[in-house]
């Protein structure tokens, strides 16, 4: 019983550690987002950037040093790795601009997600209870993607200011959490 009661304490405990952390981490990477916008965006993009090139390089060595593999899975393993370096040094060629660019595909992908979703919703139109919440929000969905595609690069501060002020209250909720799991 003791080991089992032990047991469920350090998983807790961890737990709590866990949430603890996450929460912290997304609380200031969300003010952050708000304080410097600017300079979050370009450090992100240097990340990506250096994943790219390190990507690359291991791309590039699966396709020289593999064993194996076949000679088209070697030239495809090599291409790829190669592109994945230029995409990385164009990226650092200009951070801001690869911002901006990275940011703009952002926008772009989930305005044409969200008219997917649209689209996708309309489908599973039934005789059920559902049906005008559905078509509502598969309207609605169609309305905002053809939107957020159609203003582009202006719609990208919402996105910012949205995914800051999400990351501020989903670390604030996982730190409360830490602090009340287990009691």
């Amino acid at each position: 019983m003791t080991d089992s009661l032990s047991t469920e304490k350090g998983v807790v405990g961890s737990l709590r550690l866990f949430l603890a952390i996450s929460g912290v981490i997304a609380l200031l990477t969300g003010i952050a987002m708000m304080i410097w916008p600017d300079k979050v965006a370009v450090t992100i993009t240097a990340i990506l950037g250096a994943y790219l090139i390190v990507a690359g390089v291991v791309y590039v060595g699966l396709g020289l040093f593999g064993s194996g593999k076949g000679g088209w899975a070697r030239v495809g393993h090599i291409a790829l790795g190669l592109l994945y370096i230029i995409a990385g040094i164009v990226a650092f060629s200009n951070l801001q601009a690869a911002a901006v660019t990275f940011a703009l595909v952002t926008v772009i992908f989930v305005g044409v997600s969200w008219i997917f979703d649209g689209i996708v919703s309309l489908s599973l139109l039934g005789n059920d209870g559902a049906r005008t919440w559905t078509l509502l929000y598969s309207i609605l969905s169609i309305i905002a993607g053809i939107a957020v595609i159609t203003m582009g690069i202006a719609a990208v501060p919402f996105f910012w200011i949205l995914l800051s002020i999400s990351l501020i209250v989903i670390g604030i909720l996982q730190i409360v959490r830490a602090i009340t799991t287990g009691k």
